[in-house]
């Protein structure tokens, strides 16, 4: 059974030391999963250090921890970047979880032109602020060592910039001819997924698009917007060392 993990920001850690765990991690350690004294966790940075700890104390709003081992993970290659169109209700927070989970290690909200969702002015800033925290979570109980970023919200010009900076980019339409296994691999550079609205990718969107991406069909059904970008970063990964 893997351990639990948690979120320790500044970590820096040597077998043998003694860590505390403080503030909301440990709040939520404590209370809500219960750890207690002699158990094993796991605290990370997010940024691919790992410490694996024997709790020997816990208060309320903290508990500490004896260093058992420590591991470094190279940062993911390619990075995988997904361009997630905002969708409606809480079907955005699920696309993050979900794309967390499969391995993306960049979302970017994007309002499309035919987005039904708006983020404006203290919206904006909630609405980002669940996505952020959604992946964290996600990356803890998918006991991730690189926990995935969630950028600030772009228009149209910062896809198509975005596009045209990356190894590879790749954007889901239904009426695509291409299918994305016919995709060459890049040997280098980001590979980005476009993942347009409930409305779709608009034509001027579309147009601005293909001068720097080709379009592909996931296959021959239509999938939600919180779960296309899933299945094609898990059809692109599975042609990646990273899941070989």
């Amino acid at each position: 059974m893997s351990l639990p993990v948690f979120l320790a920001p500044s970590l820096s850690a040597a077998v043998g030391e003694r860590l505390e765990l403080a503030g909301d991690e440990a709040r939520h350690a404590v209370v809500v999963r219960r750890i207690r004294v002699g158990e094993h966790i796991v605290l990370t940075d997010g940024r691919g250090v790992s410490a694996e700890c024997s709790v020997e104390s816990v208060t309320k709003s903290a508990l500490s921890g004896r260093v058992l081992a420590v591991e470094s993970v190279p940062a993911p290659s390619p990075r995988v970047v997904v361009v997630q169109a905002l969708p409606k209700g809480d079907r955005g927070e699920l696309a993050v979880e979900m794309l967390t989970e499969v391995g993306a290690d960049v979302i970017v909200p994007w309002a499309a032109a035919r987005s039904v969702a708006v983020w404006r002015g203290e919206r904006a800033a909630k609405s980002l602020a669940r996505w952020r925290s959604t992946a964290r979570e996600a990356a803890k109980l998918s006991r991730r060592s690189w926990f995935p970023e969630v950028t600030e919200m772009t228009g149209t010009s910062g896809v198509v910039g975005l596009l045209r900076d990356a190894g590879l980019g790749v954007v889901l339409h239904e009426e695509a001819t291409a299918p994305i296994g016919s995709l060459e691999m890049p040997t280098e550079g980001d590979i980005m997924v476009v993942v347009g609205p409930e409305g779709g990718i608009s034509d001027e969107e579309l147009a601005a698009f293909v001068e720097v991406a080709g379009p592909v069909r996931l296959g021959p059904t239509v999938l939600r917007t919180s779960t296309a970008g899933v299945a094609a970063v898990a059809a692109l990964l599975s042609r990646t060392p990273r899941w070989s």
